[in-house]
């Protein structure tokens, strides 16, 4: 009986991102520390902290660092959820005015645990920024709620600049990739965010590198435009630990260059699609395409 052995495919030579390191750098992480903050640069380890950071940007996460769902390719951790800081929006809007940020950036962990997922303190936090830095564009990155529309609605009616929930993958690789997550639901999500606030742009994002095919991921991306999503990211999945779930390839910088095309002629008011992209990539270009594009309509 001959026994296959699935062997790590090679790391790209060209698949490098910058050191974190630099004033910017430093400075940021004091100022995180200082404000008793997590941001999900660190906890989910994101290649790209080195440009981000020197850049003066971070994508900030509420409601603790520990996750109640254990999907296998995030770095977050997992375990029994922390208690809710009431206080955190205003610590977010604090470190939002010293960065002097004009976009901010704000995801979560998964909170099952709570009835509305943790949407009441995503609305205060959205508010507490546009309160305390007038002006500044604030995207949030949300958890599907378990469906709660309700939670979502109190989301939308905080006003944030841009709505983002990631499918992650592919239908197909769900129940390996998204424990607890369901395809539909994200979608049905997405669609109603946008329903209530039809002039705010709504995001959703993949990993690319699980085992998925070509197909599945134009499928997944027609999916996404019928459900009127106007911001799409795209990059490579790059495993944390080796207790994280294998990379199955990497795609090539060809690839992503097509699926770049293809999103512009389904109608994306933008698309990020690079290796290294990651939901909060070039944020803020994306929401002034996507709010561009969203007013010539």
């Amino acid at each position: 009986m001959l026994v296959t052995i699935q062997t790590k495919p090679d790391r790209p030579k060209w698949l490098k991102a910058p050191a974190p390191v630099g004033e910017n750098y430093r400075e940021l992480k004091s100022l995180v520390q200082d404000l008793k903050l997590h941001t999900v640069c660190e906890s989910a380890a994101c290649p790209n902290i080195g440009e981000c950071w020197n850049q003066r940007t971070a994508t900030f996460m509420i409601l603790g660092n520990m996750c109640t769902r254990r999907c296998g390719f995030c770095a977050v951790q997992k375990g029994a959820p922390l208690e809710v800081d009431m206080d955190e929006p205003r610590r977010v809007a604090e470190a939002v005015a010293l960065m002097g940020l004009k976009h901010a950036v704000i995801t979560s962990v998964n909170r099952d645990d709570r009835r509305d997922g943790g949407a009441e303190l995503f609305a205060m936090t959205i508010r507490a920024i546009h309160e305390r830095v007038p002006g500044c564009q604030v995207e949030v990155l949300v958890p599907d709620f378990q469906g709660n529309y309700d939670a979502m609605r109190t989301v939308m009616e905080a006003g944030p600049e841009v709505l983002n929930h990631n499918t992650e993958t592919v239908p197909r690789l769900y129940r390996t990739v998204r424990l607890g997550a369901d395809y539909p639901r994200s979608l049905e999500m997405l669609a109603y965010a946008k329903s209530l606030r039809p002039e705010t742009p709504t995001k959703s994002g993949l990993m690319l590198g699980l085992g998925e095919t070509n197909d599945e991921v134009l499928r997944v991306m027609r999916d996404l435009r019928a459900h009127n999503v106007d911001i799409l990211t795209l990059g490579q999945y790059l495993q944390p630990s080796k207790k994280h779930l294998p990379i199955v390839r990497y795609a090539t910088l060809e690839e992503f260059a097509e699926f770049k095309k293809a999103g512009y002629e389904m109608g994306f008011a933008h698309v990020e699609s690079g290796p290294l992209v990651r939901s909060s990539y070039h944020a803020s270009d994306a929401v002034e395409n996507g709010t561009s594009a969203l007013r010539s309509a």
